[in-house]
């Protein structure tokens, strides 16, 4: 398997495992509520942990689209900003990144 065909699968898998993470958040905030004053404000916090978890799981999913659009042009693997190859070591810990280390640490 060539490092794109690796990648692409690490994407795809990792699109997968957040769609079904999100699937399980939407369910939880649409279940019904508990008649229980004290019980409603723990769930309400939750819910707001819940939230935020969605959130950052839809922010995660648009950077995983974008990289797989960029792996179906193949420009996957340069950076966005210079055009300079961004490094495998920065890819494996985040394979939807977008910019190389330099400028990822001037953004």
């Amino acid at each position: 398997m060539t490092d794109i065909q690796t990648y692409e699968k690490i994407l795809l898998d990792r699109q997968n495992e957040l769609k079904s993470r999100l699937s399980r958040i939407d369910l939880d905030l649409g279940r019904r509520r508990d008649d229980d004053s004290a019980e409603r404000a723990i769930e309400n916090e939750n819910d707001e942990v819940l939230e935020g978890l969605g959130q950052a799981g839809q922010e995660e999913l648009r950077a995983i689209a974008a990289a797989l659009e960029r792996l179906n042009k193949g420009t996957y693997g340069k950076c966005v900003r210079c055009g300079g190859p961004i490094s495998s070591q920065r890819l494996a810990a985040i394979p939807y990144t977008p910019f190389c280390e330099d400028c990822a640490g001037s953004t």
